[in-house]
């Protein structure tokens, strides 16, 4: 297997992988040099690890056309291409248009990372997308079988208007947080100790992911209108916008979650 693309996640993979593959690992970076690999890891420029039988691309949103380009007069007839890419509609896309007909492409998307993983990955959740060809069933069935993870199938547009909230959103909350400089607190709150493990769970995230996330997700823009709607008319100037909130739509998620009794005591 090939990994082009050592960053966050690409050095996080590589322990799990290389229990079931020798890796031939290539990044642009210098940083790759100070990496300690494991026994079956090593180190390669751009076209061994792109001659693989197994190809995984585990670049950067914005590298990913150049990368893809670079790549396709290096791959062996019947590769398998994957990409690890938070969006999947555009992603794959490119990924189509650049890659040569004679290789099947895959799309994942593992929903958690190094920090939500850092304890292990069993039972954490992957999205796989057929793309070309029909291999995405053998790689559901690694994941689940070698790798223990809670793989399901999703289609590229399902996908993106799902994280355009699920991710999206936290992203968006967790950099509004950040930018609000909080003061010191000592006297917090369950609820409030929560929200703020969702925020150091993504403030190390590099910006090209932000921006990927929140931004280049094709639905996005209706996530961050909502968003941005219902924060005016939470700060209007008697506050009744809330109200109004609360009775809606905006309540479908969590009203399918038995909510205890109100207990009179907020943040508990």
């Amino acid at each position: 297997m090939g990994i082009i693309g050592i960053g966050a996640f690409g050095a996080f993979a590589i322990p799990h992988l290389a229990r079931h593959f020798d890796l031939s690992l290539h990044d642009a970076g210098p940083h790759i040099e100070t990496l300690r690999l494991p026994e079956r890891a090593r180190r390669a420029d751009l076209e061994t690890a792109a001659r693989q039988e197994v190809v995984v691309l585990a670049v950067p949103f914005a590298a990913l056309d150049e990368v893809a380009r670079a790549i396709a007069p290096l791959l062996k007839p019947g590769a398998l291409v994957v990409d690890v890419c938070s969006l999947k509609v555009r992603p794959l896309e490119i990924l189509d248009a650049a890659l040569p007909s004679h290789v099947d492409i895959v799309g994942t998307h593992p929903l958690f990372g190094p920090q939500s993983g850092k304890g292990g990955i069993r039972g954490l959740r992957i999205a796989v997308c057929r793309a070309r060809g029909r291999r995405d069933i053998l790689v559901r069935r690694f994941l689940r079988a070698g790798l223990g993870l809670d793989a399901f199938d999703t289609t590229p547009e399902r996908h993106d208007r799902q994280m355009a909230y699920v991710q999206g959103l936290t992203h968006l909350l967790s950099r509004v947080i950040l930018a609000m400089d909080l003061p010191p607190l000592e006297h917090t709150t369950p609820t409030f100790e929560h929200m703020m493990r969702m925020v150091a769970s993504v403030r190390h995230d590099t910006d090209e992911l932000y921006r990927a996330i929140t931004l280049e997700n094709p639905f996005a823009g209706e996530m961050r209108a909502r968003f941005l709607d219902a924060a005016k008319r939470l700060a209007g100037p008697d506050g009744n916008g809330a109200t109004g909130i609360c009775r809606g739509s905006g309540l479908s998620y969590t009203d399918r979650i038995s909510r205890p009794e109100p207990s009179g005591v907020s943040g508990e």
